[in-house]
């Protein structure tokens, strides 16, 4: 699951960087715009991913 979230999490930090630096959402262009449904759902997990992310700083994760 950490490696999963971490991947995602990664997606969206791409995303973002070419937003903020040329202005191009590569999730939408590949996906059919950002109101697409496949668009929608890649943005939702890549937001869970985030939340999922902050139990890595809290550091009371449980080591397997």
């Amino acid at each position: 699951m950490d490696k999963l979230a971490l991947l995602l999490v990664i997606i969206g930090a791409l995303n973002w960087g070419l937003i903020g630096l040329f202005n191009f959402d590569l999730v939408a262009s590949i996906f059919g715009g950002q109101s697409a449904l496949f668009s929608r759902i890649i943005y939702g997990l890549v937001g869970a991913a985030g939340l999922y992310s902050i139990t890595f700083l809290m550091g009371n994760r449980v080591k397997e």
